[in-house]
């Protein structure tokens, strides 16, 4: 059995319909799997079980990448085709079965909407992660065993949804100080490596014995592998903090200028804290845009993001959390 499985360009939403792949490769155990990815996603696919292929959907003037997708499937004979992009390629193939994602209806989350595909909306398959050996190899040379690691996430992909960095700092300071959840426990900042100039603050205010920094110094597999590591990770609304609830580490995403009814972090081990401000405040503001505004996260305060973090902590870890801390 073949199945060609076409998902998202971006991180988060790619993390986002993993779900529905892993029901798929439980559904169909005899299956082989071809995923169409964009570039900065494609990674993530790399361990997945039974794997033939991962195609790199590179962005080309006049929509050539679907022409290319296109040429480079339409001599196999595919049992299933899954379309979460809705283009017209599941038609022009030679399929068996095709599947493709429905126009948008009433809200939901995007787990749930992307698993109305196959009619799963009423109890859509969570997200996924695949580490294979090496990559966690590679992780625990770059996050050593030696205490609990709280995972940071400083940066967005653009500057409204991205939290000061010197309130990251000072949530840091709260969490790890002697009387926080995890007192002294090392620090691992992570973020692409054009986001350095972002989440420099974070890193300048880290003690360096305490300080992991993993900024640019990882691919998506392994940077997936050393969040599976950590103690607990909280960051602004990003492909990175899908990540985080993919792999069960406890996750804190910070919200403003994005809905949570649609993105918030998936997962029984995951909470989230917003800005005071709704979404609709936020976006509704005269001379909103997303293209050029700076960050638009300023009425969530660390005492909030503090608080939120304790009880996700307390519900996570009960026990732990009455001694008040982990060691």
């Amino acid at each position: 059995m073949r199945i060609l499985f076409i998902t998202a360009n971006r991180i988060g939403d790619a993390v986002l319909s993993t779900g529905l792949l892993s029901y798929l490769i439980e559904r169909h155990p005899d299956a082989r799997f071809t995923i169409a990815a964009g570039p900065a996603a494609a990674a993530l696919f790399e361990s997945v079980p039974r794997l033939d292929r991962v195609i790199v959907m590179r962005k080309q003037a006049l929509s050539g990448h679907w022409a290319s997708l296109w040429a480079q499937c339409v001599g196999t004979r595919w049992d299933m085709v899954i379309d979460l992009r809705r283009s017209a390629i599941a038609w022009l193939l030679f399929a068996g079965k095709r599947h493709v994602v429905p126009l948008p209806g009433k809200p939901m989350h995007r787990v749930a909407f992307l698993a109305e595909t196959l009619g799963l909306a009423e109890s859509p398959p969570g997200p996924a992660c695949w580490i294979s050996p090496s990559d966690d190899a590679a992780a625990r040379a770059l996050v050593p065993d030696g205490g609990p690691v709280l995972a940071v996430g400083a940066a967005a992909n653009w500057p409204g949804k991205q939290w000061r960095a010197e309130y990251f700092a000072e949530l840091i300071e709260r969490l790890t100080a002697p009387s926080g959840i995890l007192p002294q426990a090392r620090v691992a900042v992570f973020g692409a490596p054009d986001e350095r100039e972002q989440v420099q603050p974070v890193l300048d205010s880290v003690a360096p014995d305490r300080l992991i920094d993993l900024v640019g110094k990882t691919g998506l597999p392994v940077a997936a592998a050393c969040l599976r590591r950590c103690a607990l990770y909280i960051g602004n609304d990003s492909g990175l903090m899908h990540m985080a609830a993919a792999t069960g580490t406890p996750t804190l995403g910070l919200f403003g200028p994005s809905h949570t009814a649609h993105y918030a972090p998936w997962g029984s081990n995951t909470g989230w804290v917003r800005t005071r401000k709704s979404y609709d405040e936020i976006v509704g503001a005269p001379g909103y845009d997303h293209r050029t505004t700076g960050t638009l996260m300023d009425s969530l305060s660390v005492d909030m993001a503090a608080a939120a973090a304790l009880n996700l902590w307390r519900r996570v870890h009960p026990t732990a959390a009455a001694r008040g801390g982990v060691r």
